[in-house]
C-alpha cells in the first residue's frame, strides 16, 4: 500500500481516515493533527505552561515529545505510586521518564507517594475502606489531587494528560451504560479552570491507541510495556475490548461514538448537576475544593492510613 501523501511505501494505514502513509508523513501528521486539535478545542497557546502528566507509557510520554517540538513550554511530572509486582512497576516507570526527560533536556517533577504521605497506593488501600480487592479507587484520588495540586503550586496553568481516543471511548461506554450523569457533564477534551482547579486538557483525544504506539515507536521513544499489574480484569480494559471488536466490524466507530457525544453533549440538560457541582468548599487540610464540609477525600484517606499506622497496623 503507497502513502497517500507521496506514493512511498506506507508504514500505517488509518482505515478510519482511509489514509495510509510512510513513517515521515505519519510523523509529520501527529504533530499536525495534535496542533489542530489544540486549536480546534481551544485547550492552550504558546503564553501557557503546561504540566504533562507522564506515566512512563507510550501516552504520555508521545505528548510530552510533540507538544515541546510543537514549541510549547511544558514540564512532565511523574507520581511514584510504589506500585511493585513481578518487577518495581514503578520505579522501572520512573525510569523511562528520567530517561526522556534527560535525553531531550527537560524538566521532570517527581512526587513519591511513599515518601511523602508514609505508605504506598496498595498499602494504602489495605488500611482503608476505600481499598476493598484493588487499590484503584485510592490510585485514582491520589493521581487527581497530586495533578491538580502539582500544577497549581508550581505556577502551571494547564495539565495535559496523554488519554487517547481509545482511553475516553471505553470511559464514555461505561458512563452510558450507567448513566452517570455527572461524569458525563465532565467528561470532553477540556475541563476548564476555576478557583482551586487547574485546567485540564487532553491533546490526544481522537487518536487511536495505535496510532500514538506506532508515533512513539517510529519516532525512537523507549516507553514501559507493561500495563499496571492491578489493571488485570479491570471493567475498562473489558469495554475496550468490547469497542474494539465493533471498531474491527466498523472501522470509525469508536471516534463517531465519542465525536456525536461532544455534539450532543450541548443538548443535554446537566444543570442541576453543575449547580451541585459548584457548591464547594475549601478542605481545612489541604486548602483545596471539597464538596464535602472540613477534609476533602484525599486528607481523610491518608489521616486514615496514618493513624493506623501509628496504631502498630502496618500493611504487608
Amino acid at each position: 500500500m503507497k502513502c497517500k501523501k507521496c506514493g512511498k511505501k506506507a508504514s500505517i494505514h488509518m482505515r478510519q481516515h482511509k489514509l495510509p502513509l510512510c513513517r515521515d508523513d505519519f510523523l509529520a501528521w501527529i504533530p499536525q493533527q495534535t496542533q489542530r486539535f489544540i486549536d480546534h478545542y481551544e485547550m492552550f497557546d504558546h503564553t501557557d505552561r503546561i504540566l504533562v502528566a507522564v506515566s512512563g507509557g507510550k501516552d504520555s510520554l508521545a505528548l510530552w515529545d510533540v507538544l515541546v517540538n510543537l514549541g510549547y513550554q511544558a514540564d512532565g511530572l511523574f507520581i511514584g505510586l510504589g506500585i511493585e509486582g513481578e518487577r518495581n512497576y514503578s520505579a522501572e516507570s520512573l525510569a523511562f521518564c528520567r530517561a526522556f526527560a534527560q535525553a531531550r533536556d527537560l524538566h521532570l517533577m517527581v512526587f513519591d507517594v511513599l515518601e511523602q504521605e508514609g505508605a504506598s497506593i496498595a498499602q494504602a488501600a489495605q488500611l482503608t475502606r476505600r481499598g476493598r480487592e484493588k487499590p484503584c479507587s485510592v490510585c485514582g484520588l491520589t493521581k487527581r489531587h497530586v495533578m491538580n495540586r502539582m500544577g497549581l503550586e508550581n505556577g502551571y496553568t494547564v495539565l495535559a494528560t496523554g488519554h487517547n481516543l481509545d482511553d475516553e471511548a471505553a470511559v464514555l461506554f461505561n458512563n452510558t451504560l450507567h448513566w452517570q450523569v455527572g461524569y458525563l457533564q465532565r467528561q470532553g477534551p477540556v475541563l476548564d479552570g476555576r478557583p482551586g482547579f487547574i485546567r485540564k486538557v487532553k491533546p490526544f483525544i481522537r487518536f487511536y491507541e495505535r496510532e500514538t504506539a506506532a508515533y512513539a515507536l517510529l519516532q525512537g521513544i523507549e516507553y514501559i510495556y507493561d500495563e499496571c499489574p492491578f489493571s488485570e480484569g479491570a471493567t475498562s480494559i473489558y469495554h475496550k475490548e468490547t469497542l474494539n471488536r465493533l471498531e474491527a466490524d466498523r472501522p470509525g466507530a469508536k471516534l463517531s461514538f465519542y465525536l456525536n457525544f461532544l455534539r450532543a453533549k450541548d443538548s443535554m440538560h446537566f444543570l442541576a448537576e453543575q449547580e451541585r457541582s459548584d457548591l464547594l468548599n475549601a478542605c481545612s487540610q489541604c486548602g483545596q475544593p471539597t464538596s464535602a464540609p472540613g477534609k476533602c477525600a484525599y486528607c481523610r484517606t491518608w489521616e486514615q492510613v496514618r493513624i493506623q499506622i501509628e496504631e502498630g497496623k502496618p500493611p504487608a
